[in-house]
């Protein structure tokens, strides 16, 4: 009977102790699927993790090539994530090659994904760090998406107002939707642009076909183009015009200071020209002179016929007819 006591204890505690290894047995190899294989360590920073945990799988280009063997937190924005690799795999990671954090399907753990560079690099080592790229979380897609649907709130209530407007008649917009007048004169007017066009470009044809038929050879525009002599007479021409124009402004000025002086009372001229008592009296003097003038004529003509003077004048008309 004591025999079979100490028997059932022995094969109780052997139980024990085999449930136990396998448990630990079962643990240790699912965080470390290669642990009778060779394997090599790398690591990847990262601002957030995204639940990743210990003995998560890693996966390059698809393929399970090892687990995470450690998470160290540096600091408040840097995680260093630890991987266990595959030693086979030193010769296809290379050092440029990137990692990233994700999800292994639709609510499955969290993975390691490492996926190529886009150029040739340098096998990885042991040791080395690869460059990591963090994937936008669900709270931040769920915070974008907030602050996108209360902006398409906003912005729909802004169109419920704009199109309120707009059939009330409010505004340009809404006058030119309601307004049939506005609309027809519009039309009209976009009709009119479309005539004056097309006249344009009527006139522009006949100018072309008019250009295209001017002789241009043995014209002025090919003198002037191709005569170089010609061309500086023109030039000359030119000069001269404006050396006229600028003495013809001289001479106006001159003109002009000379009727000022004129007008002001300064000179003969003026005084001719303003005092009325001077020029009644050289009209009284013409007047005089011509009747005096008269009177010498009627003398000079008696004393032709008085007889002290006859013989005289008639011997001055004999001479004056032997020199002619």
């Amino acid at each position: 009977m004591e025999k079979s006591t100490v028997q059932n204890i022995r094969l109780g505690v052997l139980v024990v102790l085999g449930t136990v290894l396998l448990v630990v047995a079962a643990y240790l190899i699912g965080n470390r699927q290669n642990l009778f294989g060779s394997t090599f360590q790398i690591n990847a920073v990262f601002k957030n993790v995204n639940g990743l945990q210990k003995g998560n799988n890693v996966r390059y280009s698809g393929i399970d090539i090892g687990t995470v063997k450690d998470i160290e937190m540096t600091n408040d924005t840097t995680i260093v994530v630890y991987m266990i690799i595959q030693e086979k795999m030193l010769s296809h990671i290379r050092k440029n090659a990137i990692a990233s954090i994700g999800s292994d399907g639709l609510v499955g753990s969290m993975i390691v994904n490492i996926v190529p560079g886009r150029e040739a690099g340098p096998p990885i080592s042991s040791g080395d760090q690869i460059a990591s790229y963090s994937k936008i979380g669900a709270e931040d897609m769920l915070s974008t998406l907030n602050v996108t649907n209360e902006n398409a709130a906003i912005l729909t209530a802004d169109l419920l107002q704009v199109t309120e407007a707009l059939k009330n008649g409010k505004g340009t917009f809404g006058r030119l939707l309601n307004d049939t007048i506005m609309s027809d004169n519009l039309l009209q007017t976009s009709a009119n642009l479309k005539e004056l066009s097309t006249q344009a470009n009527i006139m522009l044809k006949q100018l072309n076909e008019i250009v295209a038929n001017i002789e241009y050879e043995n014209s002025v525009a090919d003198v002037l183009t191709n005569d170089s002599v010609s061309g500086q007479q023109m030039k000359n021409i030119l000069t001269n015009l404006e050396l006229s124009s600028v003495q013809m402004v001289s001479v106006s000025r001159t003109l002009d200071s000379l009727s000022t002086r004129i007008y002001e009372g300064k000179g003969t001229i003026n005084y001719l020209a303003t005092d009325t008592v001077f020029v009644n009296q050289l009209q009284h003097t013409m007047q005089n002179i011509e009747e005096g003038t008269l009177r010498f004529n009627e003398n000079m003509e008696a004393l032709k016929h008085n007889f002290l003077f006859r013989r005289y004048f008639k011997k001055l008309e004999k001479e004056k007819g032997g020199k002619e």
